[in-house]
């Protein structure tokens, strides 16, 4: 990849000095004086408060940095029947290692970040939206250490999929040693998994339980328990979470308050008037907060740090309309040699070559690359994705979603999730939904290297350790995806695909299905649009340009102009050598063509929270230079060059 042209630090920093030349010096006003729309009982259930200290903190569990390097997780004493604070204790080691880079060099915990022992006490719950089938997990810290005269709370919601602790690198890193309270939630996704063929799932603990034995964090209805497998909330709920992802993020807030009035009785009430809420989360937890922003029934948030938002605005391109097209296109436009050497080898279960005479010949490439050889068809491939925005940079880094099956992985079940469908059959297959074909299910090791592996029943040490395990989006913690039985691979990514176009890639195919599954993910996805939000609310949007799994392009920057053309306050910083996945820079090869996304979120949420408490300036908008370092060097300030 040939190098960026550099600016100076002392270019960015004159620039940012001329972008916030106009800001107020005083410190901003406090909330009107009016206070939080009392909860029901009924909101919060499954409410719960553990101690953590000494050597089971907040932040790591009692980990630390060496705990959180180990490259094998917690043991469980008992595998088949873990308790709470083991689960606990490992998944917070599995969301450390799946959000930071840790590795030695990278410079987390001596550059940026923190992983300080922070004692203090955790209340949780279930919470659920008006309507919704499953409720969501909400979940705060409060360290021993609050501040009671800054009385801050930080909300935020979890990265891609994850669990309850999907956010503790972004929010809990930054939040509580700065003694404030840390609210979280799984945002409707999560890795409550639940077991179609033992007929069990998630316990308000981590747990596994049986219905009847008391609530569980996602519970399918009867007929959908017959289908086998594995079902898990993201895809399965029939709530479609991702519609409702703001008012997660403000029930979660809200939580924090009820916990800080039990907290602190003497310190009581806590309130939107009285208490400073900054949200922050990145990817889906980026976009969440960015949906919270929108709500504007009363003032109750005073500020917004969004990193590398999943965010859809009218007119841009939603994520399942690029993600299904990177599922069939992006392995055959790797090919195209002008792009350069990728940041890893594009693996896939069918090789590049296949990916591309499956676009030819079902017309995806144009009536050239339909009578070309494979380099014609890479090229061809490679201008249509270019055309559509995506930027070398975009389609470099999107190699590693290739090499992962993330495209594959992430397109099943959103397709799932925005049409509100039940889980598949594991044993019959869809015939009432036949472009969302995906079942779910532990596998057994293929027999053969050409031979695919075979859906099983989970054990009882399998599914003890899903909650922690899990990223919330199979493959993953021994759970495959499995297409129906027998079709080619690529028929069922293109089914998918004909979700969005609404343009039958099978002479066979069922056209008047067709239209009507494809207006039910459609309408789903519609109903993810995000809005403006609250005039004068400061918010900071903070996106690498190299992302290949979210593109700048589709998400950040249609966000950014949208929200300025509805008179909004929004600061946008562009990075250039940062990526999606921090946790892959401990790869030698990555950690020496990519930077880190966490720094400069932490260093957005420092200058807006240096505004709310004296009125510094807001920071203006930067595109950030940085100087990747040479592999086996450590990361060091001057390479990431973070605004001042």
């Amino acid at each position: 990849m040939s190098a960026h042209t550099l600016r100076t630090a002392a270019l960015a920093a004159s620039l940012l000095l001329a972008c916030t030349a106009g800001a107020a010096s005083a410190a901003p006003a406090r909330k009107a004086a009016r206070p939080a729309a009392q909860d029901s009982v009924a909101m919060y259930t499954q409410e719960r408060q553990t101690d953590h200290r000494d050597s089971d903190d907040l932040l790591t569990a009692g980990l630390g940095l060496d705990g959180l390097r180990a490259m094998t997780p917690p043991a469980f004493a008992d595998a088949a029947h873990p308790s709470a604070a083991e689960l606990r204790r490992r998944a917070l080691w599995s969301n450390w290692r799946g959000i930071a880079d840790l590795a030695p060099g990278g410079g987390y915990g001596e550059l940026y970040g923190s992983l300080a022992n922070v004692p203090g006490r955790e209340y949780s719950a279930f919470a659920r939206v008006p309507g919704a089938h499953q409720p969501h997990r909400v979940l705060v810290q409060v360290p021993d250490g609050f501040d009671r005269d800054k009385r801050c709370v930080v909300v935020s919601a979890s990265s891609g999929s994850r669990g309850i602790y999907g956010s503790i690198a972004v929010a809990g890193a930054w939040g509580l040693p700065k003694g404030c309270a840390v609210a979280y939630t799984d945002k409707g996704a999560g890795t409550d998994y639940f077991d179609l063929d033992a007929g069990v799932g998630v316990r308000a603990d981590g747990t596994v339980g049986k219905p009847g034995d008391g609530e569980l964090a996602f519970l399918p209805d009867a007929q959908a328990r017959k289908a086998g497998g594995v079902a898990f909330k993201h895809a399965h709920s029939q709530d479609n979470p991702e519609a409702d992802w703001g008012r997660h993020v403000q029930q979660a807030a809200r939580f924090a308050l009820r916990a800080l009035d039990r907290a602190f009785p003497d310190a009581a009430p806590f309130t939107w008037a009285n208490t400073r809420v900054i949200a922050v989360g990145i990817s889906n937890g980026g976009g969440a907060v960015l949906r919270a922003a929108e709500l504007g029934e009363e003032p109750w948030l005073d500020a917004v740090v969004a990193g590398e938002p999943n965010v859809y605005v009218q007119g841009a391109r939603p994520l399942y309309d690029y993600t299904t097209q990177a599922a069939l296109l992006m392995p055959c436009a790797l090919l195209h040699k002008p792009l350069g050497a990728m940041p890893v080898a594009p693996l896939s279960g069918d090789s590049a070559q296949s990916f591309c005479d499956f676009a030819a010949e079902h017309g995806l490439l144009g009536d050239a690359a339909r009578a070309g050889d494979t380099a014609a068809r890479a090229q061809a491939a490679y201008e249509r994705m270019r055309g559509d925005g995506w930027s070398d940079d975009a389609l470099r880094a999107g190699a590693l979603s290739v090499n992962f099956d993330l495209w594959r992985a992430v397109a099943a079940t959103y397709a799932s999730s925005y049409g509100r469908y039940a889980p598949v059959a594991r044993e019959t297959g869809a015939a009432n939904q036949p472009w969302v074909a995906y079942a779910y299910s532990t596998a057994t090791p293929a027999a053969a290297a050409d031979a695919p592996p075979a859906p099983r029943a989970a054990s009882e040490t399998e599914r003890a350790a899903w909650w922690a395990d899990a990223s919330g989006i199979p493959p993953g913690a021994g759970v495959q995806l499995f297409g129906p039985a027998g079709a080619p691979r690529l028929q069922s990514l293109a089914g998918l695909r004909e979700l969005w176009t609404g343009q039958p890639l099978r002479a066979d195919a069922d056209k008047a299905g067709l239209k009507a599954a494809g207006e039910r993910v459609r309408k789903g996805v519609e109903q993810t649009r995000a809005g403006a939000p609250r005039k004068g609310l400061p918010v900071v949007v903070v996106h690498g340009l190299d992302d290949g799994l979210i593109p700048p392009a589709f998400s950040s920057a249609p966000y950014v102009a949208m929200a300025r053309k509805a008179g909004a306050q929004v600061t946008y910083w562009q990075v250039k050598n940062v990526q999606h996945f921090d946790a892959f820079l401990g790869l030698p090869t990555l950690g020496a063509r990519y930077l880190p996304l966490l720094p400069y979120v932490y260093a957005a949420l420092d200058r807006v929270d240096a505004h709310l408490a004296g009125g510094a300036a807001l920071p203006g908008d930067a595109v950030i230079d940085t100087v990747p370092r040479a592999q086996g060097q450590g990361l060091q300030a001057q390479n990431l060059a973070v605004p001042k």
